[in-house]
């Protein structure tokens, strides 16, 4: 606990204007989508513990807000935190890339454009991976197929 309680005080000095909150697994901080990529390079090239590693990027749809969330871990101690952003703009979804950050996004990035609609800011190639262009975005709560009858209740 000790150890979790240094990353929360590290990412409250990295991040002051973000929300730190001990999350069930890892510390959890939360940043607008203007300061996320700015945040996002200080975790990368923090001295003291520098989070160099993406292990996944995801979405999750709220209903209301669309929250993009990153896992990242430092090599050097192999502690994990979860940076988080809010777009509340359903119709305009749109985060900066960090795939200059961290090459893996590239695809990732794709996957939750593809998926949720959400667009990633100056990514040199967002595109679908799995859709046809013209196919709906199926993790977004207000997805509906017609041809195969699939609807979130509400």
């Amino acid at each position: 606990m000790e150890k979790n309680m240094d990353l929360t005080a590290l990412l409250a000095k990295i991040a002051p204007q973000g929300e730190v909150v001990q999350g069930n697994q890892f510390p959890e901080l939360t940043v607008s989508a203007e300061q996320l990529f700015e945040t996002a390079e200080k975790l990368k090239n923090c001295k003291e513990m520098p989070f160099d590693f993406l292990l996944d990027l995801t979405a999750v749809d709220f209903e209301t807000k669309f929250t993009v969330v990153y896992h990242l871990e430092s090599t050097k101690t192999h502690d994990v935190v979860v940076l988080r952003t809010d777009l509340p703009d359903r119709n305009h979804a749109e985060v900066e890339t960090v795939s200059g950050l961290w090459p893996a996004a590239e695809f990732m990035e794709r996957e939750v454009f593809d998926l949720f609609g959400i667009r990633f800011k100056n990514h040199h190639d967002l595109r679908r991976l799995f859709m046809e262009d013209d196919y709906g975005h199926p993790l977004r709560k207000d997805f509906k197929d017609d041809i195969n009858l699939i609807e979130y209740p509400n």
